[in-house]
């Protein structure tokens, strides 16, 4: 591993938490294409607020996404957020490229949202077991932007 700037932190800790931080990045970078891709496509009542929506929220995942992968960085790893490496370990399914419809946009959305912020709420505990306090407070409070994201997409649903 490179060199390390996070002291207290043994070696094998430091690499479970990197991988750990990778596999919720690979996951983030693939929920934020999903956004832009809806973005790019969705058509319906309410278009225009959910499209302009989905552009901040994609600024959101993108600055959790910074952040875990520094995180990686600081522990000694590398942040490996490639889109070859994106395709090959997200854990999402993939994202449905001919959907048009504002209302199946937002519940594949909110599905995937959902689903990342479990991950990542999982991950959270998995550091604070480890001893990583700073990296647990991290999944955290990404953890919190992706469940308020869910909600704001998720309350633009017409059964909401």
């Amino acid at each position: 591993m490179p060199t390390n700037f996070a002291g207290g932190l043994n070696q094998d800790t430091r690499s479970q938490i990197v991988d750990l931080l990778n596999a919720n990045l690979v996951n983030t970078i693939s929920l934020t294409l999903a956004v832009k891709q809806a973005h790019w496509n969705l058509k319906g009542k309410g278009f225009i607020g959910v499209h302009e929506l989905l552009d901040d929220v994609a600024d959101r995942l993108r600055e959790s996404a910074d952040t875990m992968a520094e995180r990686a960085v600081i522990l000694g790893g590398h942040a490996k957020g490639t889109v070859e490496i994106v395709a090959d370990k997200t854990t999402l399914e993939a994202y449905p490229l001919e959907l048009q419809d504002i209302q199946e946009h937002i519940a594949h959305l909110k599905e995937r949202f959902m689903e990342v912020g479990n991950a990542i709420r999982e991950a959270a505990e998995v550091a604070e077991e480890a001893g990583d306090e700073d990296t647990a407070d991290l999944f955290t409070e990404v953890s919190r932007t992706v469940d308020k994201d869910a909600w704001f997409i998720g309350a633009n649903a017409e059964a909401a």
